[in-house]
């Protein structure tokens, strides 16, 4: 990104959201943040408090605003994506939605995984789901940005956005998810870790690495799906290790099952995504097992 741009983000108050702000800022860029206004965005941006699925206080937050580009952290929804497109078009250059590898969660291929994989045109949109209650849209996730992604789609050349389909995020000691502890607990505890009876590895992003991403792909011209994960896969027993070094005496006891509830990052299919389309459009992903260490040391902590 040569010039300064005016960049609107949607969400962004935490974990990737705030690094991605950070980065925009320290470019040089004029940031806008818009949220339902639960916490304050950093200092240095513009606030623009309103509900992203009411479309007429989106409307109206936005007054007569233009964008070169929109990064959606938390666009979950077909009616979501449906009120951005609407309320955004001819407001920006350029949308950029942040998707997920769970686009993906039929797929089943022991080699990477490329975006063509799922294409959006194909892409059957159901409006009238309850997408609108919590316990559906969590129980459909990767349906939900699926069909987001199908609904961008269809606005055509008219309307260019991209997806960022995201791997799995580690890192930070903001991470919330209590992935990474769920591990080192149960090692503190002598528990066993419950793995399917055949463990696939994933591929996995270091949340420095998708913020950098997110913060190159506002700044591009490319349109459509893309993925974003870092070189190589890594398997439960790697992130075990990785745990393990920050617990005392720590060691990975695995239970494998073959039905029912399994630990986090572990899969009963293969869930790597192909980063090549990344590289050729001229973003350089580093190698998993480099930030692995530091990643796992950010989450733990030294209380670990």
């Amino acid at each position: 990104m040569e010039k300064a741009l005016d960049i609107l983000v949607i969400g962004g108050n935490r974990y990737v959201g705030k690094r991605l702000i950070a980065r925009l800022l320290g470019a040089g860029h004029r940031v806008t943040v818009l949220n339902r206004g639960s916490a304050p965005p950093p200092a240095g941006v513009e606030h623009l408090v309103a509900d992203r699925d009411d479309e007429r206080s989106l409307t109206g937050a936005l007054g007569s605003r233009v964008f070169d580009a929109v990064v959606d952290q938390v666009c979950y929804t077909p009616r979501q994506a449906a009120i951005a497109r609407r309320v955004f078009d001819g407001r920006t250059r350029r949308y950029v939605m942040t998707s997920t590898v769970e686009v993906y969660e039929y797929e089943d291929s022991p080699a990477l995984v490329r975006e063509e994989a799922v294409d959006p045109a194909t892409v059957t949109v159901g409006l009238e789901l309850p997408w609108d209650e919590p316990a559906f849209r969590e129980a459909h996730y990767g349906e939900g940005k699926r069909q987001a992604e199908a609904v961008l789609a269809a606005g055509g050349p008219a309307f260019p956005y991209t997806a960022v389909r995201v791997a799995h995020v580690l890192g930070g000691d903001d991470d919330f998810t209590g992935r990474l502890a769920h591990y080192a607990d149960r090692m503190r505890a002598g528990e066993p870790i419950a793995v399917p009876t055949v463990n696939r590895p994933a591929t996995y992003v270091y949340v420095e690495e998708i913020a950098r991403f997110l913060a190159w792909a506002a700044g591009e011209d490319f349109t459509g799906p893309v993925n974003a994960a870092s070189h190589g896969t890594l398997t439960t027993e790697e992130l075990c290790e990785a745990v393990a070094a920050h617990v005392p005496g720590g060691r990975a006891v695995f239970r494998p099952v073959e039905v029912g509830e399994v630990s986090p990052f572990s899969f009963r299919r293969s869930y790597g995504m192909d980063n090549a389309r990344a590289a050729r459009l001229g973003f350089t992903f580093t190698d998993a097992r480099q930030w692995l260490p530091t990643a796992v040391a950010e989450t733990l902590g030294k209380g670990a």
